[in-house]
């Protein structure tokens, strides 16, 4: 039963649906995992246990009946705090204004999942941006506690490494799926921007204003789990017009002498340690040598402007609503949208020569708490450096995923994006996981 808990999630509704296991004793795991590692990670912040174990009960019965609540039947999954789940504390990454907030609707990712079978039993911290005032305390990195777990999915991503949960859906404005994906060693996407709808999932705002860049995307020990969740939690809502009615279409696995690969090791003005490089030099090397046609090569535009750009342009949203000092003035939110539009541009060109792209997640593993200065090969890492390979993703919209690619020197996760075209996240999907069955997949961390 210890092993079920790194189980991917469709490896559990199967076990569960075929009568392996019980949906009882799977929950029964995370929770004895809880108990024994939560306390010194703090990725899961809120515990529903009373109503969790009553819900897979209810599962187990009804598959006794024969029957079926859907592909995720009874399967015990989190969601992190920022998506609103009805009878659950959701308090948007522990916000001091909503400290004991329970909803009494879900949002809908939070009502689709459920709607699929699964059932949420705690919530994982995050958006981890409160600071100080925030209710809850920081989370660690599974990999070592005095690190961070990237962010602000932090929760998420330290979850799914100690084998506290099998699924869990992030919130990303700027990387934040990306982040603890990479520094965690887990996978994650961020679908194209307005797949999935973020009604319920930005409650913190009487009225929503993070209309562009944000998406809500999933996080797990495996492509197939991410597929299997987007394809759930994708599609139009009837409280949500802005996500347009782009059907599901299942893509196959792709033939590797059919694609078009670009990569690159680093990024302009992007240091990126040599252990780094290399190993998505050899992963390059490896689709070249199964037949695929692979190019180094990167859009034409600039990168670092491409970085100012975004945070200029989440700043501006911020500033919305007499929430700064200075509101944001119309004239300039319609400037940054043009300029948008020709980000948006460039990236298109490139993917219709291109099926996806290779390339970093960040210039550096997950850093300490404490560091001050991040070092890559001796030298000093600005912040924007940092950042630049998790922008293109929210600046163009076009879906990535991050998948598990290697260990550090010091046993610390190395992972890899890939991004895709787009309104095509179902062929990038398939790219990836013929991606990461090369690359070696989920690694369990020591001591988990």
């Amino acid at each position: 039963m210890e092993d079920s808990a790194f189980a991917t999630a469709c490896e559990l509704a199967a076990a569960i649906r075929e009568h392996e296991v019980s949906a009882v004793e799977v929950l029964e795991v995370f929770l004895d995992r809880f108990e024994r590692h939560n306390p010194s990670l703090n990725a899961i912040v809120t515990l529903g246990e009373e109503g969790a174990m009553e819900k897979v009960r209810e599962a187990d019965a009804a598959l006794e009946r024969g029957e079926s609540w859907g592909p995720l039947h009874g399967v015990p999954i989190t969601l992190e705090d920022c998506h609103a789940t009805a009878g659950i504390r959701s308090t948007w990454g522990g916000h001091p204004s909503l400290a004991d907030h329970v909803p009494f609707e879900d949002s809908v990712v939070a009502a689709r999942l459920k709607a699929a079978g699964a059932v949420v039993f705690g919530k994982t911290n995050g958006p981890e941006v409160w600071g100080p005032e925030g209710v809850f305390d920081r989370t660690n990195n599974t990999w070592d506690l005095e690190r961070t777990p990237g962010g602000s999915s932090s929760g998420p991503g330290a979850a799914l490494a100690a084998g506290l949960t099998p699924l869990d859906i992030g919130l990303d404005t700027l990387g934040s799926i990306q982040s603890p994906a990479h520094c965690c060693g887990v996978f994650g996407m961020r679908p194209t921007e307005r797949r999935v709808s973020l009604k319920g999932s930005f409650f913190i705002d009487p009225i929503p204003k993070f209309h562009i860049m944000s998406v809500a995307g999933p996080m797990a020990r495996s492509v197939e789990d991410l597929r299997l969740a987007l394809r759930l939690i994708a599609g139009p809502d009837h409280r949500d017009p802005s996500v347009p009615p782009l059907p599901w279409r299942d893509a196959p696995a792709p033939t590797m002498s059919d694609l078009r690969l670009a990569w690159s090791p680093t990024l302009p003005g992007v240091p990126v340690p040599g252990e780094m490089r290399v190993a998505i030099e050899e992963l390059a090397g490896e689709l070249g040598r199964r037949g695929a046609h692979v190019q180094q090569c990167l859009p034409e535009l600039d990168f670092a402007e491409q970085h100012d750009f975004a945070q200029r342009t989440f700043e501006l949203i911020a500033g919305t609503f007499g929430e700064a000092e200075m509101p944001t003035p119309l004239d300039d939110y319609l400037t940054a949208l043009h300029r948008r539009e020709a980000f948006v541009v460039q990236w298109d060109r490139f993917f219709r020569e291109w099926d996806a792209l290779i390339c970093p997640v960040e210039p550096t593993v997950a850093e300490r708490h404490d560091d001050e200065v991040i070092l890559v090969d001796g030298e000093p890492v600005t912040e924007a450096q940092r950042d630049i390979p998790s922008m293109s993703s929210p600046v163009s919209g076009c879906p990535t995923v991050v998948i598990p690619l290697t260990l550090s020197h010091d046993g610390l996760p190395i992972g890899v994006q890939v991004m895709g075209s787009r309104w095509d996240d179902e062929r990038l999907l398939a790219i990836a996981e013929s991606l990461s069955e090369m690359a070696g997949g989920f690694r369990r961390p020591p001591g988990y």
